[in-house]
């Protein structure tokens, strides 16, 4: 006979290995936050926290360089984590993942442009319609037709 499946919410609440994983996972993920607060400047988009083990907090980075930048912080985060948030805390752990260089959004730029059929067509329908959507439309138009002429 087969089990029944069980809901997640249940699995969560029970003793064993899952709900230990998912408080792990949302304490590192809150220690991600106060560490970026904490490092000043471009550093803090640059890494992220990755385990705390044994009274040691593992941080992760891209590259040597922006590794060596946070070790120039490692002593002050270090005292302000252990004042502020972790006492137990002994020691910080810089490494480099260069996995994490694949990670990043990056910014994307919109190229999406209207034809000129596809204005006209706004505009005959703006024509047709009353209201807020047809100012709308007109405005879409408009709008399309001016980014042809730059």
């Amino acid at each position: 006979m087969k089990k029944l499946p069980q809901d997640l919410a249940a699995l969560m609440h029970t003793t064993g290995t899952l709900p230990d994983i998912a408080e792990k996972a949302e304490l590192l993920n809150n220690l991600d936050q106060v560490v970026k607060q904490m490092v000043s400047g471009p550093v803090a988009e640059q890494l992220k926290v990755a385990n705390l083990r044994h009274g040691t907090l593992v941080i992760e980075t891209a590259t040597a360089a922006w590794a060596a930048r946070i070790n120039f912080q490692k002593p002050m985060l270090l005292k302000q984590l252990q004042a502020e948030t972790l006492p137990m805390l002994t020691a910080i752990d810089v490494k480099v993942n260069p996995a994490l260089a694949h990670y990043r959004p990056k910014a994307t730029v919109n190229t999406n442009q209207l034809s000129e059929t596809a204005a006209a067509h706004l505009e005959a329908l703006a024509e047709h319609t009353e209201g807020s959507l047809g100012q709308k439309l007109k405005r879409l138009a408009a709008l399309a037709s001016r980014h042809r002429q730059s």
